[in-house]
């Protein structure tokens, strides 16, 4: 459910909480990270008239109020979530897609040596870091060992 604060915020900024805006919010508070086409879909659940240049600027709009953020969580689609949800960095597992979430203090050491060194501040709401999950590696480590229990048997 939407917030009386961001309806309020979006009145105070000079915006009405249209109907789309409160579907489209909702949607990114459901599905977490969802790309706009995702949250097309969601919200064609309930709208079915929306379109997706709507989602595109309403997308836009939200994250211009600080509403929403989004991430690049590989080559497609930028994906969305609530912005008043915790800063985290995203880890995300080449082999099944699964993404997780990291609080960004686990990157504390990299981002004061990037700091110190080079005077950047990084933007870790926006960083994803790929990689393989614990279960994709788990399932890597015993499809090798089977494959090398295969090539010792006898020949």
């Amino acid at each position: 459910m939407v917030s009386t604060d961001w309806q309020k915020e979006l009145r105070e900024r000079g915006y009405r909480l249209t109907p789309q805006r409160q579907l489209v919010l909702e949607a990114v508070g459901t599905l977490e990270h969802a790309t706009p086409d995702d949250i097309l879909c969601q919200v064609r659940r309930t709208a079915s008239g929306v379109n997706i240049s709507t989602v595109y600027r309403t997308l836009e709009l939200l994250e211009e109020l600080g509403l929403v953020s989004h991430a690049h969580l590989g080559h497609g689609a930028p994906t969305y979530h609530l912005a008043d949800r915790h800063h985290h960095m995203h880890l995300v597992c080449r082999d099944c897609g699964t993404v997780l979430e990291a609080d960004v203090s686990v990157a504390a050491a990299l981002t004061d040596k990037l700091r110190g060194s080079f005077g950047f501040e990084t933007d870790m709401k926006h960083f994803a870091i790929f990689g393989r999950c614990a279960d994709c590696s788990r399932k890597a480590a015993e499809g090798t060992a089977a494959g090398r229990a295969a090539g010792t048997g006898a020949r």
